[in-house]
């Protein structure tokens, strides 16, 4: 079947594994770009097939992965609670899928290797959802910054708090999860700073986990609601990052990502508390250039970018082992 797609370069037949909010948002994107079918979907909820169901109204419906995986598909897309992430990924590489996954990929660097070594077995394209990757502007900050223009990049400042946090009852269980905000939030603020800088390592890490106010110490039994984290990249530029679910930051949302280099600066913003609206901008001493702002529907774009790469016959790109880089500092933060 995949060889077929790879010489025909049909539009590839996808499988929706978990749809609630984020699934049925990636799915009525990637159906609104044509670029694939929406084939089968999955979930053990009535319910929730029936919402799904408008978006992709000819796609036969399953309980659960099992039933996806009889369906004639070319890779799957997962939705599901974290802890679920390894396992059915390495099922649909074992049945020779291509798979899509919500970030975190694994909730250990252990798990993910699995999954990695499962897709470089199969020869299949793997994607996790890092969505923020896709935002209009920051592929251009991330090519300004590699090619030196910002000098020499010695500090990378991340924040990312929620003022409500999830309301999934499965985040706050530490066996589903693997974590608390930082698995949630702080991996997307990792692995912008390995990917934008190019660089990944952990050195001289140091953390500090609370829950409702209360220090954390490992091994952890239950999820933190505020991190905070400081490291050195293996390039040497140093690592601040902070993370919560509920603080009190007088708005919905508070994500900051800024780049310090010896001839510059830049930054990516939420837009007055937004969870949608960002602005990307160059520093210059005192002087700011704009090279991204609102409206951008950014939403699915890394989904519908890795649908049209499995539709072109890509298979396993080791690129895919940044993932592993990303779990391994996540670890370090949970002092695993």
């Amino acid at each position: 079947m995949n060889a077929q797609l790879r010489q025909t370069m049909r539009a590839p037949r996808l499988g929706f594994l978990g749809l609630g909010w984020i699934g049925c948002q990636r799915m009525q994107v990637l159906a609104d770009s044509g670029i694939a079918t929406v084939a089968a979907i999955a979930d053990p909820h009535p319910d929730a097939q029936a919402r799904a169901a408008q978006y992709a109204p000819d796609a036969r419906r399953c309980a659960d992965l099992a039933a996806l995986l009889d369906d004639d598909l070319d890779g799957i897309v997962i939705a599901t609670p974290s802890a679920a992430h390894a396992p059915q990924a390495i099922a649909a590489f074992e049945r020779g899928l291509s798979v899509f996954c919500q970030k975190p990929l694994a909730r250990t660097a252990a798990e993910a290797a699995k999954v990695l070594e499962a897709a470089r077995r199969a020869d299949r394209l793997l994607g996790v959802d890092f969505s923020y990757r896709a935002m209009a502007g920051v592929p251009a900050l991330r090519d300004c910054i590699q090619a030196g223009e910002l000098g020499t990049i010695y500090a990378v400042d991340l924040a990312f708090h929620n003022a409500y946090g999830p309301d999934k009852p499965w985040f706050y269980d530490i066996a589903q999860s693997g974590g608390g905000c930082v698995m949630d939030l702080g991996t997307h603020l990792v692995d912008m700073a390995q990917w934008i800088c190019a660089s990944a390592g952990h050195d001289g890490l140091v953390a500090d986990l609370y829950a409702q106010g209360e220090r954390l110490r490992a091994p952890f039994e239950r999820v933190e609601d505020y991190a905070a984290a400081q490291w050195r990249m293996d390039n040497g530029a140093n690592v601040r990052m902070a993370c919560s679910w509920r603080l009190a930051a007088g708005c919905d949302a508070v994500i900051d990502v800024a780049f310090h280099g010896t001839r510059g600066g830049a930054a990516i913003r939420n837009v007055d508390g937004s969870f949608y609206d960002f602005t990307v901008e160059r520093f210059d001493g005192t002087a700011c250039t704009t090279l991204a702002a609102p409206p951008d529907a950014w939403g699915g774009r890394a989904l519908v970018a890795w649908a049209g790469r499995l539709r072109d016959g890509a298979g396993f790109d080791p690129d895919a082992m940044q993932w592993l880089q990303v779990a391994r500092t996540v670890d370090a933060i949970y002092g695993r």
